[in-house]
């Protein structure tokens, strides 16, 4: 009886770990299936449209202001300074003496200039005596020649020749007269030089010398001057304009520009001169700006900010900014074509706010990716998701 419970019970066990070890095989299986992923499709990514229109930016640009007109004086004379009327911030007229000179050899050099003028006239004036004499010894021996035997033939000729001589020394002694009163001329220019005069209307921005000063004419560029003049009812705004943006400029337009000294103010300057080179080391073009300053208000040296607009001839294709994908060797948008990716070589130009500008094998209405990135291979099947349309 005993024997039979023991074998009841080994069966019974036998059966249970059988049980158990088949409910194990079956978890352990549901398990290893749940973890394998299921296979997918094509990636999935956004895109967006190429979109046309005219490109119409304004930027801000550099500038500086300069005057229009500017001249550093040296006097043209040697001469110590006998007065001097202006001095820094001095606005002066057209014609107005800015300083005296004093150089008494000039006044030695006029003495002997005059002295000479003199001579020469006497010496000319003894001349046609001399050649009035001989034609009327010539006119009163040719009438004698006139009865045979009284004036030989050779005598006539010999004062004909006294005549022609005559003549001559008073051609030369007319000759020097003009000399001396050229020279006498020139002496008393230079006594003008004495006194210094502003070529234009203008502001003086540098005095360097005062009453005593010895002065006098220089070639050296780097010398000081006695007093510097500037112009500023007329201001030039020298803006160096980048190579990329020089198509837009034409002359006339009018452009605004704003200087620290008067924030919130916007003055306007008038496109008036253009370079046409582009300066290689900046490659930059300079185009200067007609700034009226009939106040005075703007000061030559300052700095300012122009907005340049910038525009082209015809409309631009447009792309947002994160679509434009560079490597080392290339840059491209990633452009979606029947389902399949590829990679359109572009150059890139004028950013307008959000997007920029690109050239390349593209058109309006293309479909590339939202985002630019040599993550996304050539070639690849996607499927696109466009930005949904927004609410009006």
């Amino acid at each position: 009886m005993t024997m039979r419970c023991d074998v009841r019970t080994r069966r019974s066990l036998v059966s249970g770990v059988a049980c158990a070890l088949l409910a194990a095989g079956c978890s352990g299986s549901d398990s290893t299936r749940s973890a394998t992923p299921p296979t997918t499709g094509a990636p999935t990514i956004d895109v967006v449209r190429v979109i046309e229109q005219p490109l119409n930016v304004t930027l801000s640009l550099p500038g500086e202001l300069v005057p229009y007109q500017t001249v550093a004086i040296h006097p043209r004379v040697t001469g110590f300074i006998k007065s001097i009327s202006v001095d820094r911030g001095s606005r002066v007229r057209a014609g107005e003496i800015l300083a005296t000179l004093e150089a008494p050899e000039l006044l030695a050099q006029r003495a002997e200039a005059q002295s000479k003028l003199q001579s020469a006239e006497a010496e000319l004036a003894a001349a046609r005596a001399r050649a009035d004499a001989q034609a009327s010894t010539y006119d009163n021996l040719k009438a004698a020649s006139s009865t045979p035997g009284v004036v030989a033939g050779n005598d006539l000729v010999i004062a004909g020749k006294a005549v022609d001589a005559a003549r001559s020394q008073v051609v030369a002694a007319q000759q020097n007269v003009e000399g001396a009163r050229q020279a006498l001329a020139a002496v008393t220019e230079m006594e003008g030089y004495l006194r210094v005069t502003a070529p234009f209307d203008g502001v003086v921005t540098e005095r360097n010398v005062h009453p005593g000063a010895l002065v006098g004419p220089t070639t050296d560029a780097t010398a000081a001057p006695m007093v510097r003049l500037v112009e500023q009812t007329r201001l030039r705004l020298v803006v160096p304009v980048p190579e990329a943006y020089t198509a837009s400029v034409t002359l006339g337009a009018k452009m605004p520009f704003t200087v620290a000294a008067y924030p919130g103010h916007v003055f306007s300057g008038t496109v008036a001169r253009i370079a046409r080179a582009v300066e290689v080391a900046s490659r930059t073009m300079a185009v200067e700006l007609d700034v009226a300053n009939g106040d005075g208000q703007l000061a030559p040296g300052t700095y300012c900010q122009v907005r340049w607009p910038v525009t082209r001839p015809g409309p631009s294709l447009l792309v947002p900014s994160g679509s434009v994908a560079s490597t080392t060797d290339r840059t491209f948008v990633v452009r979606i074509r029947e389902g399949k990716t590829e990679w359109v070589d572009v150059k890139t130009g004028i950013a307008s706010g959000p997007l920029v500008e690109v050239f390349g094998d593209l058109k309006a209405g293309d479909q590339i990716a939202g985002r630019g990135t040599d993550e996304i291979r050539s070639g690849v099947d996607v499927r696109v998701r466009e930005p949904a349309p927004a609410a009006s």
